[in-house]
């Protein structure tokens, strides 16, 4: 295997694969030939017994940090109720990219995706789906603030949007293209750093954590 078939496995079995995916690369195949390197290709080069879509959840392109796929139909079905569920439980690092008032706190914002500006997401108290996020400030560094985000909901680009508007924490995410000043992918300092799901076979409670390259 090349370099571009590599990812960093933090846990195997034959159910389920733990990888911590590095920012810049796709978690699930997107559209053209030259968006077919992603996490899920990756996987079922390094595990030939892989199904053929064992993407449960996903993270950003930017975003790096820690994604479970599962490897039998079985596997991914029951991943994904518990993530229908909300039983999973995810804790990110972010790094934000200006100071911030207060030590913690809880964001509730409802919004949607601009359908004239794809991917990007619009603040929409009426028409809006809710996100919830726990904040939670862990250290200032070089006049930017190092959070972590506990999620309640899983909304796209909810940390993001969450961080980046007045309503939420008015500071976008250092490196963040869409919401802040980033101009190419990698740049995004936001980092999956924490998960926890029950082992699809096991029943066993399976918890993971990896610091951020930041």
């Amino acid at each position: 295997m090349n370099n571009t078939d590599l990812l960093d496995i933090v846990y195997s079995d034959r159910k389920i694969v733990v990888v911590n995916k590095p920012g810049g690369l796709l978690s699930v195949p997107g559209r053209g030939p030259e968006n077919q390197d992603c996490v899920v290709t990756r996987v079922q080069k390094m595990f030939p017994e892989c199904r053929k879509f064992p993407s449960v959840h996903r993270l950003d392109m930017d975003t790096s940090g820690l994604l479970v796929l599962g490897l039998t139909a079985r596997a991914v079905r029951e991943l994904v109720e518990q993530f229908q569920m909300r039983l999973v439980r995810k804790r990110y690092i972010a790094l934000l990219d200006g100071l911030i008032k207060g030590e913690s706190g809880v964001i509730e914002m409802a919004f949607r995706l601009d359908p004239y500006n794809r991917p990007y997401q619009v603040f929409d108290p009426i028409h809006g789906k809710l996100g919830v996020t726990h904040w939670r400030k862990l250290g200032v560094e070089n006049g930017r603030t190092r959070v972590e985000f506990t999620p309640h909901t899983g909304r796209t680009h909810q940390l993001r949007v969450h961080s980046a508007h007045p309503q939420g924490l008015g500071c976008p995410i250092v490196g963040d293209r869409l919401y802040g000043t980033g101009t190419k992918p990698g740049q995004l300092k936001l980092h999956a750093g924490y998960l926890r799901f029950t082992h699809p076979k096991t029943g066993e409670v399976m918890e993971f954590e990896t610091d951020p390259p930041f």
